[in-house]
Formats: structure tokens, C-alpha cells, sequence
């Protein structure tokens, strides 16, 4: 009998740690395995957080960053990078300086960089690093609204029809690809507005009532990398990463977890069928 060898999708999460398990690094790693690719981690902050908000962040320093990253990439065989939380000017440099060598990866980059009160977590210095060094890198960039707004230094949108108006702006940063994500908009739909550098494509979704929402965005930024780590196209990876986090949303208020925003259900397929056997 012969051995038909598989190779194991691998993703890589650059991001920070959200000690509640619904955001960041740990939302990662849940949508990577809900997704069927294997996940591994390079944490560049701890926070101390949960349902109700964030209570305290420890950066961690840039040389462990680096050091977490040469290991990762010198025994695993990456396919996909999702980027997200990266505070520091000295931290975004460090990564870009390691990713150089990893261009031929997809480099999905979700910036967070404003906090749900409306507070940046970045400095100046470390925007312009963002735009300068980084974003060039990137396969597609997935920021909200208010993301979107910082990086173009302009008002938040409030129609589907700004919000387009941001994509030409965006891509000009020098990325490979948009994916505007539309979830604050008021209006009936949830609309995101991806941008491949060819086509553009209105993804709409209805907007489903929940308060449990916590770590939406970077569930759907992983989902889309663990997509790409298997080969799917960026369009089909878009489109089948939107409709697990619909899923996933629409699954939330099954779970009953902390008192206050609540995560997504990120195994939302898998626990009811757990729970009739």
C-alpha cells in the first residue's frame, strides 16, 4: 500500500492576544481550525480584556517578536499571513523586515487602529509606517470604516456610496487588494465592498440583530487567510470567508459567554451536533 502524502495548509496570525478568547490571536486560531487549516501564532501584545472591554495591553518587545517569527518560519511551512494588531513603529518594522523573504505568501493585513470608543491605538509615526512599509506588502487590506478613514485621513463614511469612493484611495497605498468592511453603516444590509484590482464586488448580507459581535473583524480577516492558505481564489476565498462569519454572528446569542459584547461563534457548524449525540 502506498502513502498518499497531503501537505497540511498552514496559516501564521501576527496579531495580539485578547485574554477573553473571542479577538485577536485566540479568534484567529479558532477560525484557521473551524476552517480546516492549521494555525500558528506570533503575538505582539497581551491584553487583559473581556466581554466588557480592554483593562490593560503589554506590548511585547520587537526583538522577541522577531525571534517568535524565525522560528515559525524556519521549521513551518507557511501558505498564508493574517497581520493585525501591531502598536509599535519598532514592531511594524521588525515584521516587514522578516516578511521580506516571505513575499510569495498571501499577507492578508487587518489594521486595527481604532479602539470601539473611538480612540486610536496607533501613533502618527506608526501610521505612516503602516503606509509606507507595510501595506505595499500585502495581498488584500481589510479595514472598517473607520480603519479605512485613518489610513486616508478623511471623515468615516456614512452611505455605501463613500465607502466605495475609498477603494481607488486605498489601493493607491500600493496593496494588491481591498476588502472594505461596511458593518457600522446604518442601513438594512451589511455591505462590504472588495476591490481585486480588476473588479470591483458589492458582498451584502442581512444585518443581523446581536450585540454579541466581539472580534467580527478579525474573524473574517482569518478566515479569508485560511482560505488562501488553501489555494482558493481571493474572491471565492472573500466570498466563503463573509458567509462563515455571517454564520458565525447569526449562531452568537447561542452562547452565553461574559456580561457584556459576547464573541461570534466561531464553531457555531460543529457544537449543536455535539450537544444532540
Amino acid at each position: 500500500m502506498t502513502n498518499t502524502f497531503m501537505k497540511t495548509p498552514i496559516a501564521l496570525t501576527i496579531a495580539g492576544s485578547d485574554s477573553s478568547g473571542g479577538a485577536g490571536i485566540q479568534a484567529d486560531i479558532k477560525a484557521f481550525s473551524a476552517l480546516g487549516t492549521y494555525g500558528c501564532s506570533v503575538i505582539t501584545a497581551l491584553t487583559a480584556q473581556n466581554t466588557l472591554g480592554v483593562q490593560g495591553i503589554v506590548d511585547i518587545e520587537p526583538a522577541f517578536i522577531c525571534q517568535q517569527l524565525d522560528s515559525v518560519f524556519y521549521d513551518l511551512d507557511v501558505q498564508a499571513i493574517k497581520i493585525g494588531m501591531l502598536s509599535r513603529t519598532d514592531s511594524i518594522e521588525v515584521v516587514v523586515e522578516r516578511l521580506e523573504e516571505q513575499r510569495d505568501k498571501h499577507i492578508v493585513f487587518d489594521p486595527v487602529m481604532v479602539a470601539t470608543s473611538n480612540d486610536r491605538l496607533l501613533q502618527d509615526e506608526a501610521i505612516t509606517t503602516l503606509k509606507k512599509s507595510l501595506i505595499p506588502m500585502a495581498s488584500l487590506i481589510t479595514p472598517n470604516l473607520k480603519e479605512a478613514a485613518v489610513l486616508l485621513n478623511c471623515p468615516v463614511p456614512k452611505t455605501t456610496g463613500a465607502m466605495g469612493r475609498m477603494v481607488e484611495p486605498l489601493m493607491a497605498l500600493g496593496c494588491q487588494a481591498v476588502l472594505i468592511k461596511g458593518g457600522h453603516l446604518e442601513e438594512e444590509e451589511s455591505i462590504d465592498i472588495l476591490f481585486d484590482g480588476t473588479e470591483i464586488y458589492h458582498l451584502r448580507s442581512p444585518r443581523i440583530q446581536t450585540k454579541n459581535t466581539h472580534g467580527t473583524g478579525c474573524t473574517l480577516s482569518s478566515a479569508i487567510t485560511a482560505l488562501l492558505a488553501q489555494n482558493f481564489s481571493l474572491v471565492d476565498a472573500v466570498r466563503t470567508a463573509k458567509d462563515y462569519i455571517d454564520e458565525a454572528i447569526a449562531h452568537a446569542d447561542t452562547l452565553s459567554i461574559g456580561h457584556g459584547h459576547g464573541p461570534v461563534h466561531h464553531f457555531h457548524h460543529w457544537w449543536p451536533c455535539l450537544a444532540t449525540n
